[in-house]
């Protein structure tokens, strides 16, 4: 019985929605720059496709802060997805006044995203 139950648990826990709850679309009038439609457009967020070595595509969304010194990487792999997130990015971008990455990833591509993102700050460094 307990390997129904944290199965039961484990698709309400750690899966987002099927289908999610955005869409990403190409905005043809500004230079291909994608958009969801499902969330404001305003021009301090860029959404990103992103793809890694493996070859999955992850969907990613920039807040930008004026006044921001940082940037916090936001990686969820729970039953949320970007669009469900999106006005928390945008709270925590505000209040902390910090450039904000959010992106929803399983496994080992967020382990590969946080490997380049460590080999980036090296070479900052350098």
């Amino acid at each position: 019985m307990g390997g129904v139950t944290s199965s039961i648990a484990a698709k309400f826990a750690f899966f987002p929605p099927t289908p999610p709850s955005y869409t990403v679309l190409t905005d043809e009038s500004n230079s291909g720059r994608l958009f969801i439609p499902e969330v404001p457009r305003t021009d301090d967020v860029d959404v990103l496709k992103l793809r890694t070595r493996r070859g999955n595509e992850i969907v990613a969304v920039h807040i930008k802060h004026p006044r921001a010194t940082a940037t916090l990487l936001y990686s969820h792999g729970n039953a949320a997805d970007l669009g469900q997130m999106f006005e928390l990015f945008v709270e925590l971008s505000k209040r902390l006044r910090i450039n904000l990455l959010g992106l929803y990833s399983i496994g080992a591509d967020i382990l590969e995203l946080m490997s380049i993102g460590s080999q980036l700050h090296a070479e900052l460094d350098a």
